[in-house]
C-alpha cells in the first residue's frame, strides 16, 4: 500500500502537536489533562512560553514535589505549593519558621532549569482545608475575571493564577497594558487581600 495518501490525510498534519502535548501532559502527572485535551491543547498552543519551556516547567514544579516529599522529615509543617512558569520558581504555602522557610528555598534553587526563586511562603500555621476550599474557588473567579479584558491579542490563558490565604500570585509572560488590566480585574473581586505581580514583561 502506497504512503502518500497517509501524508495527506489531515491528521497527519496534527501528530507532532498531539506526540507533544501528550508529552506535557505526561510530565504534569495530571490525568485531568488527557481527558481535558482539547482544552489543554488550546492553552499550550495560546502559551506565549514555547513547547519545551512549558514542559521544562512542568518537570520543575513536580522535581520541586518530590524534593520536598524526599525532605518531609525535616520540614514537619510545611505546605509548599511550587508554580514555576518560564524558569522562575514561585514557592507558596506555609512553613513553620524562618529557617524552615530559608531551607525550601535553597532546595529549590538547586534544581536544574530554575532561573530564579521566589520565595513567598509565610511563617504560620498550615492552612485548614476550609481556608484551601477558599483559595481554590477563588483561584476560579480570578482567572474568570481575565476572560474579556478589551486587549486585542489577550486572552486569559497567558496569565498563570494562583491563590493561597487570599492572596492572588500572577505570573506570565505579559506587556505592561495587560498586567495592570489583570490586576485592577482581579483587584475588584471580594475576598482578595493581596495581588503579587511575578511577571516577565515584555515591553
Amino acid at each position: 500500500m502506497s504512503a502518500q495518501p497517509y501524508r495527506h490525510h489531515p491528521l497527519h498534519r496534527l501528530l507532532p502537536w498531539l506526540a507533544a502535548l501528550l508529552l506535557l501532559a505526561l510530565l504534569s502527572g495530571c490525568a485531568a489533562a488527557l481527558v481535558g485535551g482539547a482544552t489543554v491543547g488550546a492553552a499550550a498552543v495560546a502559551d506565549r512560553r514555547s513547547l519545551g519551556n512549558q514542559i521544562d516547567d512542568a518537570t520543575i514544579e513536580r522535581a520541586m514535589r518530590q524534593r520536598i516529599a524526599r525532605h518531609e522529615a525535616e520540614l514537619p509543617q510545611a505546605r509548599v505549593k511550587p508554580v514555576s512558569h518560564n524558569g522562575i520558581l514561585l514557592l507558596i504555602g506555609e512553613a513553620r519558621d524562618a529557617a524552615q522557610r530559608d531551607r525550601i528555598a535553597d532546595l529549590a534553587a538547586e534544581l536544574p532549569g530554575v532561573r530564579r526563586v521566589v520565595t513567598e511562603l509565610a511563617v504560620e500555621e498550615r492552612a485548614s482545608m476550609w481556608r484551601r476550599s477558599r483559595d481554590t474557588l477563588l483561584t476560579t473567579r480570578a482567572k474568570a475575571a481575565l476572560v474579556d479584558l478589551g486587549i486585542p491579542g489577550f486572552d486569559a490563558t497567558k496569565v498563570n493564577v494562583t491563590a493561597v490565604r487570599g492572596e492572588v500570585y500572577l505570573m506570565g509572560l505579559v506587556h505592561r497594558r495587560e498586567a495592570a488590566a489583570a490586576v485592577a480585574a482581579i483587584g475588584e473581586l471580594r475576598g482578595v487581600r493581596r495581588i503579587v505581580k511575578v511577571f516577565e514583561y515584555l515591553d
